[in-house]
């Protein structure tokens, strides 16, 4: 007989809701979401439906859900699908529960910390792993097959992979560098709009892959940056998740990019909060031109001066374009 996975996944979101469905397809893992939203709550246990996110779906009736923080004691892996700014001090809070225990705790958000950190770097427990690669939500939530590249110890690797994720149709590949996971999850959302600003302008296949090469090619840039593996460019993480959120629509970041490229009116006031790759430009474009290394970003660099020093939707395209 099988020992049972106590699995906590942190976040009742949309992204939380369906990966802790897919999880709760294995009969041998106990999957009880951790939420701060009481209708969450209340409607998985009662209605066996999230109604906020997924109000017309039906979950795995086997799918509980609380708001209690001391579900965290008994955990064997914590899946953290909240906030990429508010992981830090979350991973704080749970870390009072688990005591002595050292419970696998794997960062699915796709960001950097409220400090401009990297997530795994800056939470308190001694097992942790990244995880990341081409997920839109709802096709987790449909049972589509789905990849992620799992970042951490080969034996974490397995046990998800072999364990946790038996029967879920959610498949991984390895890589013990956890940092270039973290790293190329970020980039994709920047380069992911400056896909979709050629996109909204050109609308040509063309344009789209020529744009997206380079996009690939800084990205292998910044991964040797960081002293990363450049290997994992060829990982879920990497060109799998570009490929997803820069050339599919269903991207919030493609959206905004093809928003503006077809002459929509940006105003940083307005929209700053809609996506996650407008803060990580500001990060990336300051960072290059502290370093001195701009001319080796260009598309970084047209993304900044667009979204940051007006410079126009013809200056854009002529810089990436060049």
């Amino acid at each position: 007989m099988r020992k049972k996975n106590n699995i906590v996944v942190a976040g009742g979101g949309v992204f939380g809701t369906a990966i802790a469905e897919r999880l709760a397809w294995n009969t041998d893992n106990n999957v009880i979401i951790h939420s701060v939203e009481a209708e969450v709550v209340q409607t998985i246990n009662g209605q066996h439906r999230n109604v906020k996110y997924f109000p017309t779906r039906f979950l795995n009736i086997n799918l509980k859900a609380t708001e209690d923080y001391s579900v965290f004691a008994d955990a064997d892996a914590i899946f953290l699908v909240i906030p990429s700014k508010a992981i830090v001090s979350f991973s704080n809070e749970i870390k009072k529960y688990t005591a002595d225990r050292q419970p696998l705790v794997i960062n699915l958000a796709k960001g950097m910390s409220e400090e401009g950190a990297f997530i795994t770097e800056n939470i308190p427990f001694s097992r942790t792993a990244s995880m990341k690669g081409p997920s839109f939500a709802i096709e987790v939530l449909n049972g589509l097959p789905t990849a992620f590249t799992f970042g951490g110890k080969k034996e974490d690797y397995l046990y998800v992979k072999n364990e946790v994720f038996r029967n879920t149709s959610l498949l991984l590949d390895h890589t013990d560098d956890v940092r270039g996971v973290e790293l190329t999850s970020i980039l994709k959302n920047m380069y992911a709009i400056a896909i979709g600003l050629v996109s909204g302008r050109y609308s040509s296949p063309n344009v789209d892959f020529l744009v997206y090469t380079r996009a690939v090619n800084e990205m292998r840039q910044f991964l040797r940056l960081f002293e990363c593996d450049e290997e994992t460019i060829f990982r879920y993480c990497a060109i799998g998740d570009l490929g997803l959120t820069g050339l599919n629509d269903l991207s919030r970041n493609r959206t905004l990019g093809m928003l503006i490229g077809k002459g929509f009116d940006y105003s940083s006031g307005n929209t700053a909060t809609l996506v996650e790759g407008h803060r990580t430009i500001r990060l990336f474009g300051q960072l290059t031109r502290e370093r001195g290394i701009e001319k080796d970003y260009p598309i970084v660099q047209a993304l900044y001066a667009l979204m940051y020093e007006n410079a126009s939707l013809n200056d854009y395209i002529m810089a990436v374009l060049s």
